[in-house]
């Protein structure tokens, strides 16, 4: 009895698979609302002793910011075992405002041995236009640790030369973006297929009515949106929870012969072979 009982419960899952739905938002991404890359050059001082040496980039990048105070020194002056110099990396999300903070993180590009214990200085990071979208400082925190003995010997966990700035960076700068200018938005696939298009665009006249959405190929779907921005957001949280049944992906069997594992898709068929096993 079990046995039905089993097979029941195997049926009742597999057709509840067969109707499951997505949400818009969970299949597709927004044309122009993305994070955008930024990289700037910095100066990280107070390390204890591990930082780049009597490296030439990072004395003359010293010389220059002491200068900035009206200091004149040359290069002898500094000592760079407490510096080090670093390319500062951050992800810019759509629509952060100015003033608003996002992290950063550190890499040394000279001999540093690990940034424990230091700070950053105030330091520009760039677009891809050149320009300067955020100004980065504060204290680096480094989950990497590196040690040295008496006897050369030597013991480094993680990645010293590698920290982060939590909400180290204040946006100076919006990224322009022409979302909120359009009248229409733009849906991207994160995967192509000709059936999850058509039935997206498919759900989203239903809701909204015919004309609304067009599929562009595999990939984008085009919809008319209000170009009032401030209906435009309330439009695009409705559609982007609309239900939509993906397309059935497919049929695949992956051996791994090293492993002896094999795996079967759903969609796989079986028709009567014969089987041989060596040994």
């Amino acid at each position: 009895m079990w046995i039905i009982r089993f097979f029941l419960s195997v049926i009742f899952l597999s057709l509840g698979s067969l109707v499951s739905a997505d949400r818009i938002k969970d299949l597709t991404s927004l044309a122009g609302v993305r994070s955008n890359q930024l990289v700037g050059y910095g100066v990280v001082v107070g390390l204890a002793g591990t930082g780049d040496g009597n490296t030439g980039i990072t004395l003359q990048s010293m010389q220059s910011l002491v200068s900035r105070f009206g200091i004149t020194s040359d290069l002898g002056g500094f000592n760079g075992d407490n510096a080090a110099a670093v390319m500062i990396t951050a992800d810019l999300p759509a629509f952060t405002k100015p003033g608003q903070t996002i992290d950063v993180t550190v890499s040394t590009v000279g001999g540093a041995a690990s940034l424990k214990g230091g700070t950053l200085l105030m330091s520009p990071l760039l677009g891809a236009d050149g320009e300067t979208y955020a100004i980065a400082q504060g204290n680096v925190i480094v989950g990497g640790l590196g040690v040295e003995g008496a006897d050369n010997s030597s013991l480094t966990v993680n990645i010293p030369t590698v920290g982060r700035i939590p909400k180290g960076a204040s946006v100076e700068r919006l990224v322009p973006t022409e979302f909120l200018d359009a009248d229409f938005v733009i849906l991207n696939l994160h995967q192509g297929d000709f059936t999850t298009a058509n039935n997206i665009t498919t759900a989203i006249n239903e809701t909204f009515g015919d004309g609304t959405a067009i599929s562009l190929d595999t990939n984008s779907i085009r919809v008319v949106a209000p170009q009032d921005p401030t209906l435009k957001v309330g439009f695009v949280s409705v559609l982007e929870n609309i239900e939509v049944v993906r397309s059935e992906p497919p049929a695949k069997i992956i051996v791994n012969s090293r492993t002896g594992t094999l795996v079967i898709s759903g969609n796989v068929k079986v028709t009567p072979a014969a089987v041989s096993h060596g040994t």
